[in-house]
């Protein structure tokens, strides 16, 4: 029989990175996150892991991507302010390719904002927060079920892309507590990076495998050197000004998630055949959304409802094949509007895309989104 357990979000997410094998947690306390740092902090020790309080959120991921490197599946948690300050070192992981994983229970903003009520305002920063071009990976959980699963599931992402790899949460996700499911160890699936199959006097550092794109990795402490920079670099790791260099890092960078986009991007559909006003939302929001879609249903109303599970990769290719025939697309967010851009974009004027903002603080209500549905069918 399985194990089950009635934990919150926060709870799971922490319990799910320590199945896949994280062993490091790095960062500083903050609300609404400050949960999955309690865990850690109780389990890690017992598991012969690290945990370690830094003295800021820029210190928190500095001390996480330092672990990744000496070997580490490595950790941090933060909310608005604390994922600010992080973008720097963020950018560095994803130039130096050091895998972590970095979880952002969203509240309100901007500054200190709303530190104890629900929001989803960090979407765009979550793909555009630090500086240059990127490929970003980001998960956001609707249920604690997800908030396990999907942190399994990012770990093996960071290993695999050698990336940082983000799951965007949110206070009422966070939050929440139910029913989880706790998967068997035997049944779970881990990653792990791939290690230099040569010699140390062979090494290449960033030499990528022709067929993934991605480099493999040496652990500080292993016995293979390699430089470490935030400057674009060459194969070897040094800083480069050769345009052709150049070129070749950033697309490397670009190409491999590009490249396994299909295996990557997740969503949840429900009537979505022959709708005529679809309803796409994430996270918490996908609660109310699904439930305002199936009372719309009951109502003899065609709606239909589709959950980015990834918000990056977008599933830009799913939702326009998905969403062809519908006259009216809803885009309800606890934010002034930031996905339902990317809708529009996507859509590419073939359906009217109209968004429906909550930023009190509160979450929808299911009733207020089908309100929506009504006026629009």
């Amino acid at each position: 029989m399985a194990d089950v357990a009635f934990w919150q979000g926060n709870t799971a997410l922490a319990h799910g990175a320590l199945m896949a094998g994280c062993n490091f947690f790095g960062g500083y306390p903050i609300t609404p996150s400050t949960e999955i740092a309690e865990v850690m902090a109780e389990e890690l020790p017992k598991r012969n892991g690290h945990f370690i309080q830094m003295e800021d959120e820029i210190a928190g991921i500095a001390s996480v991507i330092g672990a990744s490197i000496a070997g580490a599946k490595a950790l941090t948690a933060t909310s608005g302010p604390g994922f600010s300050l992080k973008q720097e070192n963020l950018g560095l992981a994803y130039i130096a390719e050091i895998p972590i994983v970095v979880v952002d229970v969203m509240r309100g903003g901007p500054s200190t904002g709303l530190p104890t009520k629900a929001a989803q305002q960090d979407v765009m920063q979550a793909r555009w927060g630090t500086h240059g071009d990127h490929a970003t990976i980001c998960y956001a959980p609707s249920s604690v079920q997800e908030c396990y699963d999907l942190a399994i599931k990012a770990f093996n992402m960071a290993e695999r892309f050698r990336q940082p790899v983000l799951i965007l949460s949110d206070e009422v996700v966070g939050h929440m507590r139910e029913k989880i499911v706790m998967r068997d160890p035997a049944s779970v699936r881990l990653m792990d990076r791939v290690k230099p199959s040569v010699a140390p006097e062979k090494f290449t550092p960033y030499e990528p495998n022709p067929l993934t794109g991605v480099p493999p990795m040496a652990s500080f402490g292993d016995g293979y050197r390699w430089h470490v920079t935030g400057l674009t670099s060459n194969d070897w790791g040094f800083p480069t000004g050769n345009p052709p260099e150049i070129e070749k890092k950033m697309l490397r960078l670009m190409s491999k998630v590009g490249r396994a986009r299909d295996e990557i991007v997740e969503y949840e559909t429900e009537y979505m055949d022959g709708a005529s006003v679809v309803v796409v939302a994430y996270g918490s929001v996908g609660r109310s959304a699904m439930r305002a879609v199936r009372d719309a249903r009951k109502k003899g109303i065609a709606a239909g409802f589709f959950r980015p599970i990834t918000l990056w990769p977008f599933p830009d290719v799913e939702l326009s094949k998905m969403a062809l025939g519908a006259k009216t697309i809803i885009v309800p967010e606890l934010n002034c509007g930031q996905m339902v851009l990317e809708v529009e974009r996507v859509m590419k004027g073939r359906s009217k895309v109209q968004g429906l903002s909550l930023v009190n603080g509160e979450l929808f209500k299911p009733s207020e989104i089908l309100n929506k549905i009504e006026e629009v069918a």
